[in-house]
């Protein structure tokens, strides 16, 4: 925590619009009125997480449209490094706006709590239900600091000055766990089953978090966190957070009347090609799917003339869409990860060619030619384009044309079966895949006015977490098993085969497969290689050769982890305090990788 700029930024997150507390916090509109303002403020610490999957092997992360300063804009994500190593000292700014959001559901607890106090009977319902939503929302603020850095301070009050925090020590992790636990417990005790409105929380999502907190207690128990040197892991309170975690998973799955988007169905889909028809999965990140039950928490985002559009599609695709900038993209190797709708298992590997290669168009398994992706998972041509895949233009809010994508023929003139077109306008790319997910195939909307909500907490993320953690305590299970199976229906794949489910180390590689292609760009990836300790499994030992990521021509374009030291894999397994909030708070103490 800082004492002077970082206190002074956390109290600015108090709207300059609102009253006085002797003018305010009098009705129950008035603390809807505030909540709404921490839902606001609290919504850009979470709904640019697809950056974060930058720090996987799946995604490439070569910027952000993120304006500093600016909150709503993306602020917290501002200069943060994307990249899968090296990336532990880049969130200073992530931490400061983390405590923005703390301060802010703070001052909604707070106060509302003041006002039951008085409040007339009628009212400690709504009220107790508002003190839940912010709860909620503290508690989701607070497990994703624990989960970047560990040990951090706990501030259960608002700041009013700056001699409240002017000598604050971190906490250990171990109690702000069970601090973020009440409120997830709280919220589940006073939220409606379903949320107030569209944006607003339910039960379920105080469940669902509730739920994912002990699964990553558990992680952390089971497979140690030596990075974090105060922490001492318990095998006996793995096992009694896992069980935890399922029990709150089994709850979301079963009493709410929750399903997946359209049934889980994988619904139809074109030609190679063509995009006129596309498969369910794909809208389930449009705003079809804004409000639909798989979406247990998202945050709403305006339209036109609001200020509070998402960016999605500017960070997603390219110049023939809107003038976007494609901040972020596919790389290459994700294209091996799904599966044949055939056999339910894996194609045999792509073969990156190059385009002046005779015959490359045409090879087998050649990863320019378009047939090599024929009977794949659903999930693929909804998520990722390739070669003369096509999506649709669009300029000042009008359509255009299904723009082909042409890896490395960028807003170039082609001839497609006797028609004459322009290539899709991606400049920055250098995998051979861009983005599908998240690209509305509608114009109408600008590259900053999306209206889409994001999600926090999906029910397939729920189904798969659920596997995981029945998977820990004792190995597959049939329910469990059912649930990945459904979440590899919606992509039109056969259930796992007996190999798949023959033990536990078999079946947790099953629900890893599917947490890298359901969950692909959400912000999931590298938050788990983190609590499964599975870096070095990724990019191999320290000091080796490295791996390389390549594009669908054969060139080499990024290396990572060449020569790495021990020390450099420890930075990345948790971040680095702010040293301004070290130099200003000498009571800060620093994590041990980065002393």
């Amino acid at each position: 925590m800082a004492t002077t700029s970082c206190v002074n930024d956390l109290l600015n997150q108090e709207p300059t619009t609102e009253l006085g507390a002797n003018a305010f916090w009098k009705t129950e509109a008035d603390a809807t009125y505030a909540l709404m303002g921490a839902y606001a403020d609290i919504r850009p610490l979470f709904d640019r997480d697809y950056y974060l999957d930058g720090h996987g092997e799946y995604i490439r992360t070569r910027g952000t449209s993120a304006v500093d300063g600016n909150l709503q804009k993306g602020g917290a994500y501002h200069n943060g490094n994307y990249n899968p190593s090296g990336y532990g000292a880049g969130f200073d700014k992530m931490y400061r706006y983390l405590y923005g959001g703390v301060n802010r559901a703070n001052y909604v607890i707070d106060n509302v709590n003041l006002m039951l106090q008085t409040a007339a009977p009628a009212s400690v319902a709504n009220l107790e239900t508002i003190i839940g939503e912010a709860r909620l929302l503290r508690g989701m603020v607070y497990f994703r600091l624990i989960s970047m850095w560990g040990d951090v301070p706990y501030i259960a009050n608002v700041v009013k000055d700056n001699a409240d925090v002017a000598n604050i020590t971190r906490t250990p992790i171990a109690e702000i766990k069970t601090r973020v636990y009440e409120d997830f417990t709280y919220a589940y005790e006073k939220l409606p089953a379903k949320g107030a409105a569209a944006g607003r929380a339910g039960k379920p999502a105080a469940l669902a978090f509730r739920g994912k907190l002990q699964l990553y207690w558990a992680c952390w128990n089971q497979l140690g966190w030596p990075e974090l040197t105060t922490f001492t892991p318990s095998t006996q309170e793995a096992a009694t957070a896992y069980a935890g975690a399922a029990a709150d998973f089994k709850k979301v799955i079963d009493d709410f009347g929750l399903d997946l988007f359209r049934g889980g169905e994988p619904g139809n889909i074109d030609v190679l090609g063509k995009a006129d028809i596309l498969p369910n999965y794909y809208y389930l990140f449009t705003p079809v799917a804004n409000g639909d039950p798989e979406m247990i928490m998202a945050f709403n985002h305006g339209g036109i003339g609001t200020g509070q559009g998402e960016e999605l599609m500017r960070d997603v695709s390219g110049r023939s869409h809107e003038g976007s900038q494609g901040w972020t993209m596919p790389r290459y190797e994700i294209a091996d990860r799904y599966q044949l709708t055939t056999t339910g298992d894996f194609a045999p590997p792509l073969v990156p060619m190059n385009p002046t290669t005779a015959g490359a168009r045409t090879a087998l398994n050649s990863a320019i030619n378009p047939q090599s992706y024929a009977n794949r998972d659903y999930r693929m041509k909804s998520s990722i384009m390739w070669d003369y895949e096509v999506s649709q233009g669009m300029l000042s809010l009008q359509p255009t044309y299904m723009v082909p994508f042409l890896y490395q023929s960028w807003n170039v003139p082609i001839d497609i079966n006797g028609v004459k077109v322009t290539t899709y306008n991606t400049d920055g790319n250098n995998s051979g895949y861009v983005y599908r997910k998240f690209l509305r195939n509608t114009a109408g909307l600008g590259r900053s006015e999306g209206t889409y909500a994001f999600p926090v907490m999906r029910l397939a993320d729920v189904y798969l977490m659920y596997a995981e953690a029945t998977n820990a305590i004792e190995g597959p299970r049939a329910d469990a098993i059912a649930l990945v199976n459904r979440v590899r229906h919606r992509g039109n794949l056969p259930a796992l085969k007996p190999d798949k489910t023959a033990s536990k180390e078999a079946f947790f590689a099953a629900i890893e497969q599917e947490r890298i292609i359901e969950l692909l760009g959400e912000g999931h990836r590298g938050f788990d290689l983190r609590r499964w300790r599975a870096i070095e499994r990724v990019w191999n030992p320290p000091y080796g050769e490295g791996v390389w990521r390549i594009d669908t021509h054969g060139a080499q374009r990024q290396r990572y982890f060449q020569n790495t030291s021990e020390r450099e894999y420890e930075q990345c397994y948790i971040f680095r305090i702010p040293p301004a909030e070290r130099d200003r708070n000498p009571n800060l103490t620093q994590n041990t990788p980065w002393l």
